[in-house]
């Protein structure tokens, strides 16, 4: 799950095509150039044999705002590599308030920085 989130990170839309299983990788891949993703936390992973699943959080400023995707992914191992298979994910609007620390990672208060 980190290395994609990686390749995610550099919009390396060949690495993401080449972990995604052959049975449901999308033809004409395309990864968005204008997000930009800020931190992954790995809520929960286990695995059954060959078959593996992670929840995960995911943060990334697009525009000028923030964004959560929150996914339940499911993985297969084929071959001593892990490939993933679906998951079912939801995206919703990070608000922070004004005097929270700033999403993006300065060290700021939201106020002070992106928010300006």
């Amino acid at each position: 799950m980190r290395s994609r989130y990686s390749a995610f990170v550099r919009n390396d839309t060949t690495y993401v095509a080449e972990s995604w299983h052959p049975d449901t990788r999308p033809t004409g891949l395309m990864l968005d150039d204008g997000d930009h993703w800020l931190e992954l936390k790995v809520l929960d992973s286990d695995a059954d044999g060959d078959r593996g699943r992670v929840h995960f959080r995911a943060l990334r400023r697009n525009g000028k705002g923030f964004s959560v995707l929150e996914e339940n992914s499911r993985f297969l191992r084929e071959g001593g590599h892990w490939f993933y298979l679906d998951g079912d994910s939801k995206v919703s609007n990070l608000k922070p308030g004004r005097n929270d620390p700033c999403p993006c990672g300065s060290g700021k208060k939201f106020k002070k920085c992106c928010a300006a």
